[in-house]
Order: C-alpha cells, then structure tokens, then sequence
C-alpha cells in the first residue's frame, strides 16, 4: 500500500457513485482531496463561477474539512501535491469537453515527467461520450438514433458508497473564495434531497406537465448534474425502480432528458470544433451582424413580446430557465432578430447556474438549424403562440414581467391587443409574421446554394 493517493475532482463534487473515489481510495491508506482553483476559470465572474465555489465549499464539509485547495495551473499545481505526498497515481473522473481534454492532457504530460500517472475512472455521464455508435459503428447525428442505441448499450449500476475513507489531512490549503452572490442550496444532500422529492412528488405529472413553465414540474437537477454532485446513473436506477411501479411513460420522458445530456456531450467529443461553430457547416446562414440594439433588447428582456421577455428575466434573476422558454428565447433571437447563435449561446453561459457547453451551444444549434436537427428549415417558434399553449392563464408572464401583471388571462401574450396594456411595457420590436418568412427564405438560400455545391 502506498502512503497516500490523490484525488483530483473538478465535475465530480460528491463522495457517493464516485469511481475514481473508490479507485483512490483502494490504492492507498490515505486518500488527499484536491481542488485547483484555476485561475483562467476564476477570473471571469459569472453564476457558474459561484455556483461552483459553493459546491466545492460542500464538499469540504462532506470531508470533514479535509479537502485541499490549491490556486494554480493544474499542470503545475497537481504534480505539485502528488509529489508532496509521494503518490504515483492522481485519479480523476474522465473528461470530454475541449478544455478538459487539453487541460488533462497537459497534466498527464507534467505527470509523467515525474514517473507518475493520470489515472482515469469513469465518467460525469452513464455513458461515457465515444461509446455509443449506431448500427453502421458511426456516431449518431441526430438524437432519436443516438437514443435508441444508448438505451440498447445500457449503463453500470451506480458505484458503492466509500464508507471508509481516510483522509490525509494537514496539507496546506489556499482559501476558497466566497461566492459573490448567493447560489441558494448546494452540495450532494442537496441534490438527493431535491431529487427524491421530485421522484416521489412531481415525477408522475412530467409527462403531461413538464413544458409548463408556469407550474414547479421540472426537477431542476441540470444544476448539481453540471457540477457532478449527484450522477445520472443514481437517477436511472432509480428510474428504473420507479418504471417497474407503473410511471412508465413519465420516466421514458425522464431518461429521455438524461439522454439528451449525454447525447450532446457525445456530439461535442466527436466534434470538438462545434463549440462555437456550426455543426452544419454545410448550411452558411447570413445574419445581421451581433444584434445591435435588438440583442440588447433580448438580453434586458425589452423585446415587447411577454413570453421571450419573462425567459430572459427569469435568467438574469435566478440563473435558470425553464427548458421550453429556453427554446423559444433561441428561436427569437436566431430567426425573428437574425442575429448569429453564439451571441446567444455566450449570454445563456454568463448567466446560467447550469450552463454546459456541450448542451447549451448544441442547444442553440438545434433551434438555429445549424446542429443535429433533422428538419431545421420549418420550426420557428411563435412567442405568442408558444405562450399561449404553454403559460395558458398567463401566470408565468405575470411573474416575470410585473408591468403586465393586472392582464387577465391570456391576453398578456398579446398585450398591444388591450388597450388598458402598461404604458412602460415596450412595443414588439419586430412584426413575428415578416420575420419568420425573412428567416425561411434565408434557409432557402442556404439550401439552394448547398445544393449548387453538390
């Protein structure tokens, strides 16, 4: 048995269904729990910074004060400590974004310089990006394919529990930098706790309720899942449990959720370069340059339509958005302001507790037509109608939108209908009906020249 071994989280903040904990801890006597605090990641201040810290401050508690923090490049900063405790190994849950991948990359190279090792242990999804193909042994391109064969391919039961782990204590430690605003409730028993009380409260309405962004239906879990404090594969054993009990339709439409995740995560691994670029780039779309004084008015939530405006002031005041009005708010700025989607994208990533690059920008390129959508040229969303099936009796508007808050009904998704409408809510800034044709005859070009090409 070696002295010590390390353990390196980073989109793992939690002790249970943990691998790489396991792997550490089976290693070694004692087992030290780092956190980089990269500076490239702290120096912009955003929620997912603080919503981060917070849970990295959960995690110091669920190990007893035990975690090690250290402010640094990882690639100098974890041979560092490996060294320090004389461990050959360091394990880490295994990464797929671009900036994972290269930052993994670079620690593994300082490691072995050292004669030590990266050690890799599953996965922040049930399964690992690169793993699914379809029946050709290609990569799936649209999601349904994608679905079917990782529900085909399966995923391992969740991890045991670490009921023993000794902690090497007495390394020294940076502070954790307070986050700047408050994150509300975070950590591993926040998550079970949030997600048994959806499993066992809301979960059975979610087939029928989860677009209505007026009612509490959705469980909110893409937060902890961003930041690793619960695993999806403890939220599909529990599926499957649930499924046996006679929920079927609501936990398919809950692990198709899951599968969405996993499938975006999949796309980027494949694709490093749709990050921030057209999937389809096959498909040159023209835009109006970067939006000008309508994207302002899209991210203030002025645009004059009440649907769009409550989604993005729901973001700017909670850091979240329901998954519906996300959709919609995209489709809005991409094909009724023509403006491109990685101005979109990088706003909901300054601003959301749970912004994921691999779902969020394949997200907006599903709604663009630039993505892994099958049929983009048709879906443009109606912001009226949309608000109208989905927030029925207005209630999500209201709330969002105070200066419509004495509209009856549904007529606040069409307040310059009523002639007793506030006089400080602003008129639509574009007419929906043109720009929705503007927007298809623009896809038609792309088509048409595409064609040409080919």
């Amino acid at each position: 048995m070696k002295s010590a071994s390390v353990v390196w989280f980073r989109r793992d903040l939690r002790l249970a269904d943990h691998p790489a904990l396991l792997a550490a801890r089976d290693e070694a006597d004692e087992v030290v729990a780092l956190v980089v605090l990269d500076p490239r990641l702290l120096a912009r201040p955003t929620a997912r910074r603080d919503r981060w810290l917070a849970s990295v401050a959960a995690l110091r508690d669920a190990c007893g004060g035990a975690l090690v923090v250290r402010e640094g490049d990882p690639a100098t900063v974890v041979p560092a400590v490996a060294a320090e405790v004389g461990s050959e190994h360091v394990h880490v849950t295994g990464e797929s974004t671009p900036y994972g991948r290269r930052r993994d990359d670079a620690v593994r190279d300082a490691l072995r310089a050292e004669s030590r090792d990266l050690v890799v242990t599953g996965s922040p999804y049930a399964v690992g990006p690169g793993r699914v193909t379809t029946q050709a042994g290609t990569p799936a391109r649209v999601f349904s394919a994608y679905a079917r064969a990782w529900r085909e391919h399966g995923w391992p039961a969740p991890a045991t529990s670490p009921r023993k782990v000794r902690w090497r204590r007495g390394l020294a430690s940076d502070p954790l930098p307070r986050p700047s605003t408050d994150v509300g409730e975070v950590g591993e028993r926040a998550a079970l706790r949030r997600w048994h009380a959806f499993r066992d409260e809301r979960l059975a309405d979610y087939a029928d309720q989860r677009d209505r962004p007026d009612l509490d239906t959705t469980s909110r879990l893409s937060i902890p899942l961003k930041y690793g404090e619960i695993h999806p594969r403890t939220l599909l054993a529990d599926l499957a449990d649930v499924s046996r009990g006679g929920a079927a339709e609501a936990t398919r439409r809950f692990t198709d959720e899951l599968a969405w995740r996993e499938f975006y995560a999949d796309v980027l691994h494949h694709h490093p370069r749709s990050a921030w670029s057209d999937l389809r780039d096959d498909l040159p779309l023209d835009y109006v340059g970067e939006g000008g004084d309508a994207l302002e008015a899209w991210r203030a939530g002025r645009t004059g339509f009440p649907f769009v405006d409550a989604g993005m002031r729901q973001l700017r005041a909670e850091g979240w958005m329901h998954n519906r009005v996300r959709m919609v708010t995209a489709s809005f700025l991409v094909k009724d302001l023509h403006v491109w989607w990685p101005h979109g994208a990088r706003h909901f990533l300054d601003l959301l507790l749970d912004g994921d690059v691999a779902s969020n920008n394949h997200g907006w390129q599903w709604v663009a037509g630039t993505g892994t959508d099958a049929a983009p040229y048709v879906r443009v969303f109606n912001p009226v109608l949309q608000g109208r099936r989905f927030d029925p009796d207005g209630e999500y508007v209201r709330r969002w939108v105070p200066e419509l808050r004495d509209l009856p009904g549904a007529s606040v998704h069409e307040p310059w209908r009523v002639p007793e409408a506030a006089s400080d809510y602003p008129e639509p800034i574009v007419d929906h009906d043109t720009e929705r044709r503007e927007a298809l005859a623009r896809f038609a070009v792309a088509r048409d020249r595409t064609a040409a090409r080919t």
